[in-house]
């Protein structure tokens, strides 16, 4: 009776270990790939509760949600011989995942080493001015050229994103004479057409004199009245010709062509 309960506790306990290893479960954003005796199950398993023939089933569990790849920091030659270290990000995810796991060894570092390639090869491919100031141009160039290389791996590649570039100390130097030229140069047209601006104005403002000699005294005048505003107490100004002969004609006496 006794060597019966034992092999009854024996053969439930075989019950329970064999129901533990067969029983499992796939979160929201898993799947469960599905080899039997070696051989891959048409459909993945998940989410949600399911079972597996101990011994006979063997299951590798795929995350479906967004990752996050950092590219390695890379040595560059851009198109215009300037050497450029490198990195960037990829996000991408995985949209079949029977290819993720039969059609390459392992998705993560085959999409790594395509990613580096990939980088080095485009900006090769591109001067340094580009790869500073046309950043969005790149990055969709290097998103459709890595999620067209990853795709037979079920991985869709949504963003590349170049992260920083490190320009050697002499090119950065070289790059701020650059900036610095470039911005006097443009203070100095500035200034030369602001002097063309004004000198335009000043030929039209003498046309108007010439044709109202009056406009000449108001603004003699009006220049009077704002040297008379200052605080200096001595005041030196010139008193034009056309101004004093009215009042020397003014002071002259009267006569039958008499002169003083």
């Amino acid at each position: 009776m006794a060597a019966g309960l034992i092999a009854l506790a024996a053969v439930l306990i075989i019950v329970v270990l064999f129901l533990i290893s067969a029983i499992k479960v796939a979160r929201e954003y898993e799947r469960g790939i599905v080899f039997r005796l070696g051989r891959l199950l048409p459909e993945p398993k998940g989410p949600g509760l399911f079972l597996l023939i101990p011994v006979v089933d063997r299951m590798v569990k795929v995350d479906l949600r967004t990752i996050t790849l950092n590219i390695p920091p890379q040595e560059v030659i851009t198109k215009d011989n300037v050497p450029v270290r490198v990195n960037a990000v990829a996000y991408f995810r995985i949209v079949a995942p029977k290819d993720a796991i039969v059609q390459v060894e392992n998705f993560m570092v085959a999409t790594s080493q395509i990613a580096q390639t990939t980088l080095r090869s485009v900006l090769g491919q591109h001067q340094l001015d580009e790869l500073l100031s046309e950043r969005e141009k790149i990055n969709a160039i290097l998103q459709g050229i890595i999620d067209e290389q990853t795709a037979p791996w079920g991985i869709k590649v949504s963003i590349v994103e170049v992260k920083d570039v490190e320009i050697p100390q002499g090119m950065q130097r070289a790059m701020a004479r650059q900036a610095e030229a470039e911005r006097e140069r443009r203070a100095k047209v500035i200034n030369a057409e602001g002097e063309y601006q004004a000198s335009e104005r000043l030929k039209d403002a003498a046309l108007v004199i010439e044709q109202h000699p009056t406009a000449l005294q108001l603004r003699y005048l009006q220049t009077l009245l704002e040297l008379g505003s200052s605080q200096s107490t001595t005041i030196v100004f010139p008193a034009p010709v056309d101004i004093l002969s009215t009042f020397v004609e003014s002071l002259r006496p009267k006569g039958n062509g008499g002169s003083s």
